[in-house]
């Protein structure tokens, strides 16, 4: 059990968007909810990666603004579902969360053959999308192309022998080179790994040719050259790779945000549920947090309570047709 201390840094420059007040006074509402206790969020996810260090960060934040310790717990294993069985078991009084993340709550209910071993949307509660970051379509250094054109171009050559990897069978890598594929018209070949490190490695060492990744985890070998950077998944370049442009503007479908967020068990009351969401949009949005998260390759978000899970079902959906097109199955 990790305890978030308070972390002082020096506050980002830049005002807030002005709010106005209203003409008429309105009548007294009822205070939102605040935790008075100490939140244990399960990370489902080993230490280091990005859900770790986002939690970590926010957790900073959150009891900078608002006083409130956040606990920090691992819990990783099976796709984050081992975290999450623990929270839907929880007290539903706001003081046990779970990482949330596109992967766990969109992707994998999406894809015939991944055990699911609980009811997503009756056994927790979304309370809040803290955070996201792009992807970068990248290849290999020694590659006969230096854009998405070119990339094209090579794998129609290939008839299908050209290749893309992925960290698994069913993830996002392979979901996000599957939907490149579809949206452009070519056939390419995948090569799943056991994680993102050996993908990237065998793409930087010439033999795979692309894999679609979080930026944050290939900027320093875009920096290096060990890897060749093709266009970035978000609507803008991103601080990580500013030399990145973003591929929907060449490919529409290719505006990938692989978001991270928390949820809580099933019946959290919507007081709690809100109360929750607007602390961490708060915490997210400061501007001293979102200065720590956007040098780490997160993009803050802060959508909490129905929007989040509007979310959920709407990415669910996307991946669900990507998954369908391709044929493909978790086992």
């Amino acid at each position: 059990m990790t305890l978030i201390r308070i972390s002082r840094r020096t506050a980002l420059v830049g005002a807030a968007a002005a709010s106005f007040a209203p003409l008429v006074t309105p009548s007294p509402a009822r205070a939102a909810w605040a935790p008075s206790q100490p939140i244990h969020v399960l990370v489902g996810y080993p230490p280091g990666g990005a859900v770790d260090i986002l939690v970590r960060v926010v957790g900073e934040g959150v009891q900078r603004l608002r006083g409130v310790q956040l606990v920090a717990e691992t819990r990783s294993g099976a796709y984050g579902f081992i975290a999450a069985q623990s929270a839907a078991r929880a007290t539903p009084d706001g003081t046990t969360l779970c990482s949330a993340i596109m992967g766990m709550m969109s992707v994998l209910p999406a894809i015939p053959g991944i055990p699911v071993p609980l009811d997503l949307d009756r056994e927790l509660t979304p309370v809040v999308a803290l955070a996201g970051t792009p992807m970068a379509l990248v290849v290999r250094p020694d590659a006969p192309f230096d854009d998405v054109d070119g990339l094209i171009a090579y794998a129609k050559s290939r008839n299908g022998a050209a290749t893309y990897a992925s960290s698994g069978n069913g993830s996002i890598n392979h979901l996000g080179g599957a939907l490149f594929c579809g949206a452009t018209g070519v056939q390419m070949t995948h090569v799943p790994y056991r994680g993102g490190a050996p993908a990237t490695l065998d793409v930087s060492a010439g033999r795979v040719d692309m894999m679609v990744a979080n930026v944050a985890e290939v900027a320093q070998q875009i920096g290096s050259r060990q890897l060749k950077g093709l266009g970035v998944t978000a609507k803008e370049p991103t601080p990580l790779a500013p030399q990145l442009l973003p591929l929907a503007d060449r490919i529409p479908a290719m505006e990938i945000n692989n978001w991270f967020g928390l949820a809580g068990p099933a019946n959290l009351p919507a007081e709690i549920r809100d109360g929750l969401g607007q602390m961490f949009d708060a915490v997210v949005n400061d501007p001293q947090t979102s200065r720590i998260l956007i040098e780490r390759g997160l993009l803050p978000l802060g959508e909490y309570g129905p929007a989040f899970s509007q979310r959920i079902l709407r990415d669910r959906e996307r991946w669900k047709q990507v998954v369908q097109a391709n044929n493909i199955r978790g086992d």
